[in-house]
């Protein structure tokens, strides 16, 4: 099926326009601004009064599958992303098996060509002793290496000086980590033994442990040449570690944050207690404030969900220690980020960046001959978000609640209208990412 999106307001590459777009044979084949395209061989989709962007492009999710699929599974969150204007995810390797191997990433790869609504690509996970098969990646078709440098479980924590410095030295792509440093969380966990409740987890996974792993991840980098990315920035301390000067292309040292880090602060621990327990911990009213500036002035470049669905009973039912950390949120970035940042700058960190950072062949723009993976989005729609509307297989949302001006009425992936008005068109199915490396 081809497309003609007439009326839009295109918003792409720091522009707003007036725009009709063709999509044909999955690609986009014409961009009239003003208007007065025709295209008779095409359904015709009037956009008047919405905005046209690029799919958003998730680096960051916890799909859950395999072996934890009674959380979510790839089916599941695809829908919840697609519902989101999200057509395009990066999922994390800590899975059942953990995918640090070729062969168990091929495994879901295979899963994905079978199940996502939305275009993928999957992490292989660095340990201490899988280097070779890392290096043997062809990562032309995989998005990148995801490095644990701290709190992680079974053999995915990268703890060996050794093992960290090989991996920066020799590896040939992105490196993604999520940095917080082990001992530190350690030895404040003692100090609130006993007595640790949803507000203490700032405390306990402090900005201390963040810096600290941080700033030992800059280093390496530093002095390899290594390309990095530091996942889910949460203080403002650690901003100071990374540079606005450069072009994103010609950075080597780069950083994401997460919409919960900008719209949450530890006061609403109070109210929505382990609904937003994650790792890194949501931090200070200032480190949130830091962040949304950072993002305003480059020092930040991407924003990712980091999408962790559980069950409510491992959330809610029992204390701190057993409360698992992570939440669903790929469905409502969009609607918190619109809150708070005006959408062409959110265009670029949330659909631009992540194609420039990670060389993403042909997506993350609105452009003559890229793949037509777009969304439609009302601003001007008043609603309150519920966990009786998320289609995350966990069925709820740390934003319950939460009053938004947003709502994704179309999305298109590959060219393919999969989501509309609330509905899911669930016939196409999304494409394995390439990557120009």
């Amino acid at each position: 099926m081809n497309y003609l999106i007439r009326n839009a307001s295109a918003v792409n590459e720091g522009e707003m326009f007036k725009a009709d777009v063709l999509i044909e044979d999955g690609l986009i084949s014409c961009i009239a601004r003003d208007g007065g395209l025709e295209a008779p061989n095409a359904q015709t989709i009037d956009a008047t009064g919405k905005y046209l962007i690029p799919g958003i492009i998730d680096e960051h999710v916890h799909f859950r599958e395999p072996g934890l699929t009674q959380k979510a599974d790839i089916f599941t969150e695809s829908r919840a992303a697609v519902a989101g204007g999200v057509t395009s995810f990066m999922d994390m390797p800590n899975t059942v098996p953990q995918t640090v191997s070729i062969g168990l990433l091929e495994d879901k790869f295979r899963l994905a060509s079978e199940k996502s609504l939305a275009n993928y690509s999957f992490y292989i996970g660095a340990t201490n002793d899988n280097l070779q098969e890392v290096l043997e990646t062809d990562f032309s078709k995989v998005c990148g290496i995801k490095l644990f440098m701290g709190s992680s479980t079974g053999n995915m924590l990268v703890d060996s000086n050794l093992a960290l410095e090989a991996l920066f030295r020799e590896a040939p792509c992105l490196i993604a980590a999520h940095c917080e440093d082990e001992q530190t969380i350690k030895r404040n966990t003692e100090l609130y033994r006993g007595m640790a409740g949803p507000s203490s987890h700032p405390s306990i996974r402090s900005a201390e442990a963040c810096y600290r792993s941080s700033a030992r991840a800059v280093e390496l980098a530093g002095k390899t040449g290594a390309q990095l990315h530091i996942l889910h920035i949460s203080t403002a301390r650690e901003l100071e570690l990374f540079s606005s000067s450069l072009p994103l292309e010609e950075k080597r040292i780069t950083a994401e944050t997460c919409p919960h880090y900008l719209y949450f602060n530890d006061r609403d621990y109070r109210d929505r207690g382990f609904a937003i327990k994650c790792n890194p911990a949501i931090k200070s009213e200032s480190d949130s404030a830091a962040l949304l500036d950072a993002l305003r002035t480059g020092l930040i470049d991407t924003i990712g969900t980091d999408h962790a669905p559980h069950l409510k009973e491992e959330k809610f039912t029992g204390d701190y220690f057993t409360s698992k950390s992570g939440f669903p949120s790929i469905q409502h970035s969009l609607d918190i980020m619109s809150g708070l940042l005006p959408l062409p700058l959110l265009v670029r960190l949330m659909c631009h960046n992540p194609a420039v950072l990670y060389r993403i062949d042909r997506r993350g723009f609105i452009r003559k001959g890229y793949h037509a993976d777009l969304a439609l989005v009302d601003l001007d729609c008043s609603r309150m978000i519920s966990g009786e509307t998320e289609f995350s297989k966990c069925g709820w949302t740390p934003y319950d609640g939460v009053t938004v001006r947003s709502n994704v009425t179309h999305t298109f992936v590959g060219g393919n209208l999969v989501y509309e008005n609330g509905s899911f068109h669930e016939g196409s199915r999304g494409e394995r990412l390439l990557f120009n490396r």
